[in-house]
């Protein structure tokens, strides 16, 4: 009886969500030029949580704004999916950010007048978009906000008001969500509440999200850190701990002392 070899079975890579390539920006000319991105090459995995750190003014937010299509690039490629940034109007960047792009602040940002569900909604409502019922209850339950939706902000804590806000910028299915500093403003254990919630939106709901901070402990949360350090990628780690996320950061910092 012949024998069948069954071929090997190919892996497939990630699809990328997010990609920089040799990005670059720079601010100012002459004398008061800074180079705040040099050459910046980094992918952003679908489906995969990324904490972005370094040292201050590494370059971390300046990388998240541009991949983000909040600031211009001034050399090199930011592309989210298949779509180049640079080449983009006003019109088509709003378009894209409003469509595949979700973001979470370290400032709430909620509108005071409306309430928790009304300020989830609010940026489907200036779309025109109705929202998708069955996700947006899978979103309310997934942060824990189904009893304080007919609370308006000034009623929520903090850790309440920053879930609302995730919840908003999940509301409209994005392809990726981009955090800077979410957890800036509040105590250890809400931010903790918050964390969690990101990261769930990653393993149980299938999103992206890319997280600028400089707290190890909210590094840990991600599945990769990637390290800035003067406007370059220097490092990355996958799987963190806080200890290992902290002894990269020592190191930055022994290097910045004796170079």
């Amino acid at each position: 009886m012949p024998l069948h070899v069954t071929a090997p079975t190919r892996l497939r890579a990630p699809s990328i969500a997010a990609r920089a390539t040799d990005l670059t920006k720079v601010y100012g000319a002459g004398e008061t030029r800074v180079v705040a991105l040099d050459s910046v090459t980094v992918e952003f995995g679908r489906g995969r949580f990324t904490a972005i750190m370094g040292p201050s003014g590494s370059g971390k937010s300046t990388l998240m704004h541009c991949m983000a299509g909040l600031d211009t690039i001034s050399g090199g490629s930011a592309r989210i999916g298949d779509t180049e940034l640079s080449g983009l109007t006003d019109r088509q960047l709003t378009k894209l950010r409003r469509e595949k792009i979700g973001f979470v602040f370290q400032s709430f940002n909620l509108l005071p007048t409306l309430n928790a569900l009304e300020n989830i909604t609010l940026p489907l409502d200036i779309a025109g978009r109705k929202p998708d019922q069955e996700w947006l209850e899978l979103i309310v339950g997934t942060v824990g906000l189904a009893g304080r939706l007919r609370h308006r902000p000034s009623q929520l804590s903090g850790g309440q008001q920053q879930r609302v806000a995730v919840a908003r910028a999940l509301a409209g299915r994005p392809e990726i969500v981009f955090a800077d500093e979410p957890t800036g403003n509040l105590d250890s254990r809400s931010g903790a509440e918050v964390l969690g919630f990101l990261r769930d939106s990653v393993r149980e709901l299938g999103r992206t999200v890319v997280m600028v901070t400089h707290d190890p402990v909210a590094a840990s949360y991600a599945d990769r850190v990637v390290f800035l350090a003067d406007g370059s990628v220097t490092d990355e780690l996958s799987a963190p701990t806080p200890e290992a996320v902290l002894d990269r950061m020592r190191l930055f910092d022994a290097k910045g002392r004796t170079s």
